[in-house]
């Protein structure tokens, strides 16, 4: 099988395993190579105003969680960048899109997973336009296929609920690494029943995977495809 690269671009620190870590763990075992691009620093919009210093610290702490659940995955490199967190809004979408850019040529991916365009978060709607906008359809493009994955507590939380997805992908051999990946965020995992708990993600694999009877899996939405 031809090796293909996979970029995940993510807005926050631990966004991309809960949208998709389970799929590049066994998408890695199967000879791909995926890198992970995080575009927000995380933990600032906790406070009333933005202050990097106060949280130097825990965005320092965050940042090698980042890098020890990646490992977790398979992930060969993260791109970890500070773009203000539940401010995407602020800064010119040109800054990010850049970025997405710069990434993009530098590991020149086929495959691309990102987050859904109706998602609640307004970094992750912003992530998607920028992806989007970096990935444009000319001639010599090299991503070949985009698919939006859901964040819980974010995405579902949305109304009218519209993610649709239509591509889904068995987890049952990768849950635990997925799982294990996430235990490395110990700063962002939430108590049961909050979505983005330990228990409440494994469900969510397993109610998906009871919707296309099969043990444990995540849900895409196709965004392009090019075969």
């Amino acid at each position: 099988m031809e090796s293909k690269n996979i970029l995940v671009v993510a807005a926050h620190p631990d966004d991309e395993i809960l949208g998709c870590g389970g799929t590049i763990k066994k998408f890695v075992e199967m000879g791909y190579n995926a890198y992970t691009l995080i575009l927000g620093e995380g933990i600032t919009s906790r406070d009333d105003e933005r202050d990097r210093n106060k949280r130097e610290k825990e965005l320092e702490l965050l940042k090698m969680q980042a890098y020890d659940a990646n490992r977790f995955i398979g992930v060969g490199e993260v791109f970890l960048y500070d773009f203000p967190d539940n401010r995407f809004d602020t800064v010119p979408i040109l800054d990010i899109i850049k970025v997405i850019e710069k990434i993009k040529s530098k590991i020149k991916p086929e495959i691309i997973f990102t987050h859904h365009e109706k998602d609640l978060n307004i970094d992750h709607q912003i992530t998607f336009r920028a992806v989007m906008t970096a990935t444009r359809p000319t001639k010599g493009e090299c991503v070949q296929e985009i698919y939006a994955f859901e964040v819980p507590s974010s995405t579902e939380w949305n109304f009218p609920l519209c993610y649709s997805p239509n591509i889904f992908v068995d987890i049952g051999k990768t849950l635990e690494a997925k799982i294990s990946a996430m235990k490395a965020y110990q700063s962002e995992i939430k108590e049961y029943p909050h979505p983005r708990s330990l228990e409440g993600i494994e469900l969510l694999a397993r109610i998906w995977g009871m919707k296309v009877g099969l043990s444990s899996v995540e849900a895409f939405q196709a965004v392009r495809v090019l075969k």
